[in-house]
């Protein structure tokens, strides 16, 4: 069952029309859960155990977690010193440092080892006693793991610096397999969607329109965008050998369009059907192709693994506090592990290519703390990159970067991504591709797909135009008019078959 599907949508309107007739929230809870466990079953049902176990572990250290103080007053304590008692308190933290470090480690062995055992371990489970032969069938990366951790391990920190922790597994249990995020995110903090179910107030029109309006949209990016573009894509980078330089480089444009518009049309169909269930999820994408700067970019591209990395990593690592070197080695460090988070050594994937990706974004990220380093000491600098030139200057670097980057994450084998980078430029086709892949398959020459990729950017530009400067939105009359237009363009010109979405590998 996947987002972009009639089953998915009977299985969304049967979930909503029995929640919302469920007049006890307690039973509503226990349908959301029930809804998720046969949401994920039906994709990979092999992992549904471990994940509970997951959680059950995540649930049952946040408790010891939530006590600040080692004990209650007792007629005993209250006879201590203050000597004892500090003694006594700073002993009782430091069990509660080692139960977090206990918690984020062991969320980060499963999380390595499902991704990077067959790298780090290539014979497991072939000739070596460790895993039989007849199991490793069952022995797959659960999907959504990257995020489940991710969530995981957020909510042991949040507890350890004082949220309250949940009470009731039950409760916990809901929010971790919550259906719509549960897979491919957003990533969502447990006490921020606990809260909104506990304040749940009936739908109201606007947000069954906003609803459904996200789900169409989201399927529309998926469907007949993103799924067109990578028959391209697939075409382009399976015979890269016989591909030329102008085809190599609409395949990279081609990609990264397809990732944006695949990942961002997930998520708007999360959204949408959250909010259907009377939960508002979190963006995790801002137009970041209109970005100037990367970071800017990481503040509009996958917002909430960015607000991770930004809360739980990188200010831990002393963020920008302990001066310019000290900031720069951090943001390096950061991306690094965000490439190794995306990277899997699962399906025969090569993590080199993730690491390079990372250490690229990384690269930007040093490249432009040190510009405003100087910026801040040479106003004439400021001047530059504040005037029109300069404006469409970092806009031009900013996505060439963000593009080139892609070629390592859509092909992290560095001999064959290595390969691509060379032929850039300066490189012919064979004579049969341009018949086989653009007349016979795509029906558009390279040129049409060129104009229809600026149309793309162009209309990317133009909705942040209107949606964030003129402050232009479609009343929700609109909107509901709209919805089957969509959902009719979809079942007419999407692909036959529909493509798993590309972060389901991450």
């Amino acid at each position: 069952m996947t987002f972009v599907s009639i089953l998915y949508g009977l299985f969304l309107l049967s979930t909503v029309i029995l929640y919302w007739g469920i007049p006890n929230r307690r039973f509503r809870l226990g349908l959301i859960l029930t809804a998720s466990v046969i949401f994920y079953g039906s994709i990979q049902l092999q992992s549904l155990p471990f994940l509970l176990l997951m959680a059950w572990g995540t649930f049952a250290l946040g408790q010891p977690l939530s006590e600040t103080t080692p004990t209650q007053p007792t007629d005993q304590t209250k006879t201590l010193s203050n000597e004892a008692w500090t003694k006594l308190e700073r002993r009782w933290q430091e069990r509660r440092r080692w139960l977090l470090t206990a918690g984020i480690a062991l969320n980060v062995v499963i999380l390595v080892g499902f991704k990077y055992a067959p790298f780090l371990f290539p014979d497991l489970g072939r000739d070596g006693p460790v895993l039989a032969p007849w199991l490793d069938p069952y022995f797959v990366m659960p999907l959504g793991i990257s995020f489940f951790s991710f969530e995981c391990i957020a909510y042991l920190i949040d507890v350890f610096r004082g949220a309250p922790p949940s009470q009731n597994f039950f409760e916990f249990a809901a929010y971790k397999f919550y259906f719509p995020k549960l897979i491919s995110g957003p990533i969502t903090r447990f006490h921020q969607w606990f809260e909104q179910w506990q304040l749940q107030h009936p739908l109201k029109i606007e947000q069954v329109t906003d609803g459904l309006w996200l789900i169409a949209s989201g399927a529309i990016k998926k469907g007949l965008l993103a799924d067109n573009l990578a028959i391209f894509v697939n075409l382009c980078f399976e015979n890269t050998q016989r591909a030329g330089s102008v085809d190599l480089q609409l395949a990279v444009i081609a990609y990264g369009l397809q990732l944006y518009l695949d990942f961002s049309g997930y998520v708007d169909m999360a959204r949408g059907s959250a909010l259907l269930l009377g939960w508002t999820l979190p963006e995790n994408f801002n137009f970041p192709y209109i970005s100037t700067s990367i970071a800017d970019f990481w503040r509009r591209w996958h917002i909430t693994l960015g607000s991770w990395l930004r809360n739980y990593l990188y200010f831990p690592l002393g963020g920008s506090r302990r001066g310019l070197l000290r900031t720069c080695m951090n943001l390096m460090v950061v991306m690094l592990l965000a490439g190794l988070w995306h990277g899997s050594a699962t399906a025969g994937m090569n993590p080199a290519g993730f690491v390079v990706w990372g250490a690229i974004h990384g690269a930007g990220l040093v490249i432009h703390r040190l510009n405003d380093s100087l910026s801040q000491r040479w106003q004439g600098l400021t001047a530059l990159w504040q005037s029109i030139p300069g404006v469409v200057l970092a806009w031009l670097l900013t996505q060439g970067m963000v593009f080139f980057s892609w070629i390592f994450f859509r092909l992290p084998d560095l001999q064959v991504s290595g390969w691509v980078v060379r032929h850039l430029w300066g490189h012919s086709r064979d004579s049969q591709f341009l018949d086989l892949v653009y007349l016979e398959t795509v029906g558009w020459m390279p040129e049409q797909l060129a104009i229809a990729f600026l149309g793309i950017f162009a209309a990317m530009f133009l909705a942040h135009f209107f949606r964030h400067i003129l402050n232009v939105q479609l009343n929700w009359h609109v909107k509901i008019a709209l919805v089957p237009i969509c959902w009719y363009a979809v079942l007419l010109f999407a692909p036959e078959d529909s493509l798993p979405y590309i972060y389901f590998d991450f």
